[in-house]
């Protein structure tokens, strides 16, 4: 272009002179407005000059300071208007137009606004994380730290493990069958004492005292190379309770039943709370359960019938006797034969086909064909209880024949069928297996009519008569008669499960029969008291 004529030229924008410094990210997002800018500053009389100037430089060989030429095209803009000639810009409001609004006062007025994004205001955030758990607050440290000066006044050398309960239940509020196992957690040099430095560097430094139960319990318990717990890392607990619970005295002469009675409550825990089924406890398990609450209650309670969560042990007694009834050979190992006889043979031979498949759960028993007492608790748990979800999944995976995950009515009528057979055999009018697909989708309303999810099932409270249904014909003739007796106990003690009503009428009939063979045998008088009905 002509320089000389570009004086003459005088249609500039005169908004795009208003404009702020702005961020070379903002250029690079409206290179169409660059090429304007570049274009307005080129036309104007000012910038002629100067690039005219530079030119003339150029060609005579004078060296060109571009630094200064730099600055004073970013200093100042040249005008547009003959110098006095320029009108005066109207002021700065809400009514101009938007490039020109929200100047004044705005932090892009004192530099640029990439530079005000860049450096945020300085805020402390609290820490949120740490390493051991969160600190205790510092009142409940203290009071912590004052009973445990208390308890060790008397004992500056420290306590030994027959004096460490007052700690175990006062300072860490655990149940009192903890303290072994806690003892044995701190004293890992296996002193046999605990000094009060030990203790407080094991409670108070190791952050035990803000965690949660179920989090103590399990730091406790556990093994140091774990992250989970084993059934062994429970026998020290229970050997514990065995040996300090009034309720359980009577035992302290019978080793053995001690150890059965330990195995039993261990694998109620299991059952019910390892979902996984690996053996392996984690924290998120036990948090998940109730055993914490009825550890508690074990403690609490000097009566251990009254803790029907795992510690019973009129629940451990009739376990442990119906294996019996079923090991006939008592070489603790029960095979098909007789576990078809179960229930006085109410399960059918297609169902106890697939336990001993091991479909539903992998026997622990080493004997091929045969299922040891382990494997028979969580049978029994799992037939006696099918409102639980353990249960559910149990006779799901026996159901479901193809392994996909649903139960499809093929499925439904291959286990229905047998007991269509025996009905017949009995004398009983036999149930179709259309009206008894209609009355299993109307009683669990499942989301698709074609087949049955095991969400589906555990929606439902009715869902273990569907099992019962397939496979157990005395329950189902139960179910389908309605027994007054049983909806009456239902009704009585709503939060009683079945596995809980179930254990308690076993044991009135099995304490009934033992009582009358001892009096046969002339080594008591059974008539002495009266017996209790079974409702």
């Amino acid at each position: 272009m002509d320089i000389d004529s570009a004086e003459e030229v005088a249609c500039l924008d005169a908004g795009l002179l208003l404009l702020n410094e702005v961020s070379p990210f903002a250029l690079k997002l409206s290179p169409q407005l660059v090429e304007e800018l570049y274009s307005q500053w080129l036309s104007l009389p000012d910038t002629a000059r100067l690039v005219k100037s530079l030119i003339d430089d150029a060609k005579a060989g004078t060296a060109i300071n571009v630094s200064s030429a730099n600055a004073a095209g970013s200093n100042s803009l040249p005008s547009m208007f003959p110098a006095g000639t320029a009108p005066p810009l109207s002021p700065r409001s809400s009514a101009v137009s938007p490039c020109t609004s929200k100047q004044r006062n705005s932090p892009s007025s004192l530099g640029s606004p990439l530079k005000f994004f860049t450096e945020p205001i300085q805020e402390e955030i609290p820490q949120f994380y740490f390493q051991n758990g969160r600190p205790p607050p510092k009142d409940l440290k203290e009071h912590c730290l004052s009973s445990i000066n208390h308890l060790f006044n008397d004992h500056p050398n420290g306590l030994h493990i027959d004096e460490f309960k007052p700690v175990t239940k006062e300072v860490c509020k655990l149940p009192t069958f903890l303290s072994s196992a806690l003892f044995r957690k701190i004293d890992i040099d296996c002193t046999g004492i605990v000094t009060r430095d030990a203790f407080i560097k094991f409670w108070v430094d190791g952050n035990m005292l803000a965690m949660d139960r179920a989090t103590q319990v399990f730091k406790i318990l556990k093994q140091s190379d774990h992250n989970f717990l084993t059934q062994v890392d429970f026998k020290l607990v229970l050997q514990e309770l065995l040996e300090t619970h009034p309720g359980l005295e009577f035992l302290r002469g019978t080793p053995e039943f001690q150890e059965r009675y330990t195995e039993t409550v261990i694998y109620r825990i299991f059952y019910y709370i390892n979902r996984s089924g690996n053996g392996h406890l984690t924290l998120r398990e036990l948090k998940h359960g109730n055993l914490i609450a009825a550890m508690q209650q074990a403690d609490e309670e000097d009566d251990i019938n009254k803790v029907p969560r795992y510690f019973s042990y009129e629940h451990f007694y009739v376990i442990y006797c119906k294996f019996w009834e079923m090991d006939t050979d008592h070489d603790f190992l029960i095979d098909r034969e007789s576990l078809l006889r179960y229930g006085n043979h109410s399960l059918t031979y297609r169902i106890v086909d697939r336990i001993f498949s091991q479909v539903p759960r992998k026997f622990n028993s080493r004997v091929e064909g045969k299922m040891d007492y382990e494997d028979f608790v969580y049978f029994i748990l799992a037939e006696e209880d099918k409102s639980s979800e353990p249960s559910l999944e149990y006779w799901f995976k026996c159901i479901d024949l193809d392994e996909n995950g649903v139960l499809r009515p093929n499925e439904l009528q291959f286990f229905y069928e047998e007991q269509l057979h025996r009905m017949e055999c009995i004398g009983l009018e036999p149930v179709l297996f259309e009206d008894i697909l209609c009355q299993i989708v109307d009683m669990i309303a499942p989301k698709r009519e074609d087949y049955i999810t095991l969400r589906d099932l555990k929606g439902c409270k009715l869902s273990g008569n569907v099992f019962n249904i397939l496979f157990n014909l005395n329950k189902f003739m139960a179910f389908e008669t309605r027994d007054p007796f049983l909806i009456r106990q239902e009704r009585e003690d709503p939060t009683s499960t079945e596995w809980d009503r179930f254990a308690h009428r076993e044991y009135i009939r099995l304490s009934m029969e033992e009582d009358v063979e001892d009096a046969s045998n002339g080594s008591a008088d059974v008539w002495e008291e009266s017996l209790e009905a079974p409702f």
